[in-house]
């Protein structure tokens, strides 16, 4: 990333600076700063649509109605991360996300994290950036927020920040599914943060720095890299493949489908509390594949299970990928051509009430088990406009009947409401929710 910038001075910041930071900033000295100010005109110029970018290398706009990493046409990297709070001081809850917000404008901009930057300061005193970006563009970073049900009112039933009566109906904690076996310390979260980017550096670097300046006020809960985006958020994205082999996301939400994502993706006003009109909710399920078993399993058996052409994609019985399955299409001996446990049957929106997801799911590989297998499988990332009505009903049908589910175990679990887009230089991440 480039030299290090200020951000506008209308950006909130934290009230109190901390020792190290008020050194490093006494070392540059007051002409030194509003210099470097001069120049943030240009460096944060955020456009209405957040989805839109420049190239593979470009920049995200930050700034828009709704947050940047949703219907932004996904990119190669991912990098999540849920957040304990750990301070019941609300003001210092709030100065860290006004100081997150200034931070991820820069950094999606592709300057460093903070005012002074990695290189920028007093040799006596800590960078306030890491530094490993240096160098590198923005990479269509993205950096995407969202609020945990413990957030308004934690596991002791307390309400540590006077929220939570503005936590949303929408925000019901999900219910138990069958076969799942959710491991408590890598489920949850007060708050998240996806980052995406297109090059996985950019990605570690962006959660690395939040984490750094968030210290002392939460701590990293459960964290998850993803390579290999198992989705695409535009038409002019081809479907990707998941390590089963298969093309996956035929069928999602898509950034042109502007009728269907103001129907299935944005909450709308009269869903809930005002502040979470024009945002919508994220659902994150880790599911290990049982890949080595999968390996041994047919090319028929594979096929009849997912239920499309492990080539082309097509749904059994069609010859395009995008074709629509005829799911009363019948073969010899009067069988249905697509199982009634297939998985593209039991998760396609003319199965399910028409519930559409936009999915934003990546690849992971986290090392081996110990006994010989991959540690390997899907980062499973849902948006929706209620996950009562969508993920919910979707993901209940999916774990009592799919075949699949003979080779995937869900290990982890999440839930968090993302609010709308930043609006500009003096809009921060969560305002209206503690305003």
């Amino acid at each position: 990333m480039s030299e290090p910038q200020a951000v506008p001075a209308e950006v909130p910041r934290r009230a109190t600076l901390s020792r190290r930071r008020a050194i490093t900033l006494a070392g540059v000295g007051a002409a030194g700063v509003a210099g470097v100010a001069g120049g943030a005109g240009a460096l944060l110029g955020g456009g209405t649509h957040a989805g839109a970018t420049d190239t593979a290398a470009g920049a995200v706009p930050f700034h828009g109605e709704h947050q940047a990493g949703i219907t932004t046409p996904a990119q190669d990297r991912l990098h999540f991360v849920a957040f304990d709070v750990i301070t019941r001081d609300r003001a210092k809850l709030v100065a860290l996300l006004q100081e997150w917000t200034a931070a991820a404008a820069r950094m999606t901009a592709g300057k460093d994290a903070g005012l002074i930057g990695a290189v920028g300061g007093m040799p006596e005193a800590p960078p306030d950036d890491t530094g490993e970006a240096l160098g590198l563009p923005p990479s269509q970073l993205t950096l995407t927020i969202g609020f945990g049900p413990t957030l308004f009112r934690d596991a002791q039933g307390r309400d540590r920040f006077g929220i939570a009566d503005r936590r949303p109906a929408a925000l019901a904690d999900l219910p138990h599914f069958a076969g799942d076996a959710l491991k408590p310390e890598l489920s949850g979260g007060d708050i998240c943060v996806q980052a995406c980017a297109n090059d996985p550096q950019v990605a570690v670097h962006a959660i690395r720095n939040l984490a750094r300046i968030g210290m002392g006020v939460v701590s990293v809960r459960w964290s998850q890299l993803g390579f290999g985006r198992t989705s695409s958020t535009s038409r002019d994205q081809a479907t990707p493949r998941n390590l089963f082999g298969f093309k996956d996301g035929t069928a999602n939400l898509k950034a042109e489908d502007a009728n269907l994502l103001r129907e299935q993706l944005w909450a709308q006003a009269g869903d809930g509390p005002d502040w979470m009109t024009g945002g919508s909710y994220l659902v994150t399920r880790k599911i290990r594949m049982q890949i080595e078993t999968w390996d041994r399993s047919s090319l028929a058996e594979q096929e009849q299970i997912v239920g499309r052409t492990k080539g082309s994609g097509a749904p059994l019985g069609k010859r395009d990928e995008f074709d629509e399955p005829d799911f009363a299409a019948k073969g010899d001996g009067g069988q249905p051509v697509i199982a009634e446990t297939a998985h593209v049957r039991l998760a396609h929106p003319s199965q399910n009430g028409g519930a559409h997801l936009l999915r934003r799911g990546y690849n992971f590989v986290d090392g081996s088990d110990g006994l010989g297998r991959l540690d390997a499988g899907l980062f499973f990332i849902a948006y929706q406009r209620d996950p009562r009505k969508q993920f919910v009903p979707i993901q209940t049908r999916l774990a009592r009947n799919d075949a699949m589910n003979e080779y995937l175990r869900h290990v982890s679990s999440g839930l968090f409401a993302c609010p709308p887009g930043v609006r500009d230089a003096a809009d921060w991440w969560g305002r209206d929710l503690f305003s």
